[in-house]
């Protein structure tokens, strides 16, 4: 069986209770992570380490959190008060698993199951080639020798409006807020990076991208996480919020790809 996971954040042993909860089998299941795999929890070292080892059959995306640590390691960021990354920075093996990160995707499709899964969301206007081919141009960047560089200009809100004429560390930014930060969106599709409630904060103008019309990915079944205030929960046909606000105290949830139960262990 295949099943989709909500953002770990360094929660490790609520992981592994998810784990025993589903009866995972490492012979016959396949997990998917959608990004966050660190951060704000207490194991993040830990965290890395376990899901690094289960091996590369199990599809991860990054999230927000994820890149944010390259950035550290990279030391493009001073880092923030929240952040619980410092064991990580500190680890004899920081540089093995930075190189494992940086070779991981941010979007993930798989043809045979048809699914689709992303950190935050997609652009409205984005269909799948489109979708791939700009998470494309970034993870190529991540990777390459230019990624020291990249994560200096990842930081920021600008520009807000997706367009093909962008160029250069606007083009990577604006794609890696669409892949990795994005929940609300003005109608015309611009971020609005600011607000992270429930959908009762939306307006007549700011709705979540997932309820944008028309909207070119409304077909794909997405999986996605980063937006814990959701509590799982879209109402919106072929979008599959699995963040549950683990590292709040909530649930770590896991989705069945084959049949979509949803299978929750309490973050306490």
């Amino acid at each position: 069986m295949n099943y989709a996971i909500g953002d770990v954040q360094g929660c490790l042993s609520v992981l592994e209770k998810l784990l025993e909860h589903i009866q995972f089998d490492p012979n016959k299941d396949t997990l998917w992570f959608c990004g966050d795999l660190v951060n704000r929890g207490p194991q993040s070292l830990q965290t890395l380490r376990f899901i690094k080892k289960l091996g590369d059959h199990h599809p991860i995306v990054l999230g927000n959190h994820d890149l944010h640590l390259i950035a550290r390691i990279y030391k493009a960021h001073a880092g923030w008060k929240e952040d619980t990354l410092e064991a990580v920075l500190a680890a004899p093996d920081r540089e093995e698993l930075m190189g494992w990160l940086r070779q991981k995707p941010l979007l993930y499709h798989d043809e045979l199951l048809g699914y689709t899964m992303v950190h935050a969301g997609l652009a409205p206007q984005w269909d799948l080639m489109t979708a791939k081919r700009l998470a494309h141009e970034v993870e190529s960047v991540i990777r390459s020798d230019a990624a020291a560089e990249f994560f200096q200009h990842m930081y920021g809100n600008t520009p807000a409006q997706w367009s093909e004429q962008l160029q250069g560390w606007d083009r990577l930014r604006c794609i890696t807020n669409y892949l990795t930060r994005l929940r609300f969106c003005h109608r015309d599709g611009r971020l609005e990076l600011k607000t992270k409630g429930t959908l009762a904060t939306s307006s007549d103008d700011l709705i979540p991208w997932f309820k944008v019309k028309p909207r070119a990915n409304a077909e794909l079944k997405i999986l996605f996480g980063h937006w814990a205030a959701l509590g799982g929960v879209t109402n919106v046909p072929n979008t599959y919020a699995l963040d549950t606000g683990c590292v709040w105290g909530h649930e770590l949830t896991a989705m069945c790809l084959e049949d979509g139960k949803r299978f929750s262990v309490n973050a306490s």
